[in-house]
């Protein structure tokens, strides 16, 4: 994977949450899709989550989803890890999805709380649990209580540790101090993710293990470029990369972060900006903004070349 052997479940580097792309009658373009991700595999990313929110998982039927992990599973060929969002209204649709997602052949899943429903402390583990009986596969468990309502927090963890299928943790709760609660508390146990863009350069400096990325989509070479810098300890080169990149990483933080990451995808050549309904296409005055923050980024983004990395 990427040159290198990775053990099952221990994931690292750059992940991005990739999107789907749509035809102009809505329907799934999985040439497309596929043909954006050998852009991102090019640039040297380590893995995919696939149906993820930018994704646009509720968008899909679960026959779109076994075929677009189908064709994603074959078309990688094993180069780099594949994982599978699960974000689902009950825990059965979950299950259901997870084995499905198992049978299509993925390398892990990226599993969210229920949809919709709010689930307290017990209702939340015994989802995860109900989930990780349904498959094989290794579990990244996703917590973003910002977009979703469910806050796991760290000392819920305990509940997991003694289940193998659970070996990481997505933490997107917009509060870096809980990586270093997450590490004093369980050590090395847990693979930990950072999940907020605008903030990975401080939750690198804590301690964590990789990047579920959604503006990788558009810039998969500054994703990687930072990654670099900061295995080699080059923080101060990480860092003014990280203060052109921010701009843009807060699109990743707004409630429509899918249009725009798919309008900054379309922007850099890699594919469409169609979302489907209710999504719709941004315009008007927001538009004129966030093309303008893209545009900028795009002009004054750095060459890797500079930093001998590439």
């Amino acid at each position: 994977m990427n040159g290198e052997a990775v053990e099952e479940g221990k994931w690292s580097g750059v992940f991005p949450a990739a999107t789907t792309q749509f035809g102009s009658d809505d329907s799934l373009d999985i040439e497309s899709t596929l043909a954006h991700l050998d852009v991102m595999l090019k640039a040297g990313v380590h893995g995919f989550v696939m149906m993820g929110t930018v994704g646009e998982n509720c968008s899909l039927e679960l026959e779109e989803k076994r075929e677009l992990l189908q064709a994603v599973v074959a078309h990688i060929g094993g180069a780099v890890p594949v994982l599978a969002g699960v974000s689902e209204y009950t825990t059965s649709q979950a299950c259901r999805t997870a084995g499905m997602a198992s049978d299509a052949g993925v390398d892990g899943l990226m599993v969210l709380p229920a949809m919709v429903y709010k689930t307290d402390r017990r209702e939340t583990i015994a989802h995860f649990q109900a989930v990780a009986g349904a498959t094989d596969r290794p579990i990244m468990i996703y917590n973003n209580p910002v977009s979703y309502g469910v806050d796991i927090q760290p000392e819920t963890f305990e509940a997991f540790v003694d289940e193998p299928r659970f070996t990481c943790i997505k933490e997107s709760s917009e509060d870096p101090r809980r990586i270093t609660s997450l590490r004093n508390l369980y050590g090395d146990r847990f693979q930990l993710f950072a999940g907020v863009d605008d903030l990975v350069l401080e939750s690198f400096v804590l301690g964590i293990d990789g990047w579920v990325s959604g503006l990788v989509n558009a810039f998969p070479d500054e994703n990687r470029l930072i990654w670099d810098l900061v295995q080699a300890g080059r923080w101060e080169e990480a860092q003014a990369v990280y203060r052109w990149y921010t701009p843009l990483l807060k699109l990743d933080t707004l409630p429509k972060l899918v249009q725009y990451i798919k309008l900054a995808v379309a922007e850099c050549g890699y594919g469409s900006e169609r979302t489907r309904a209710p999504r719709l296409a941004i315009e008007g005055a927001e538009r004129e903004e966030v093309l303008a923050i893209i545009r900028k980024g795009i002009e004054t983004r750095p060459d890797p070349s500079a930093f001998g990395m590439q």
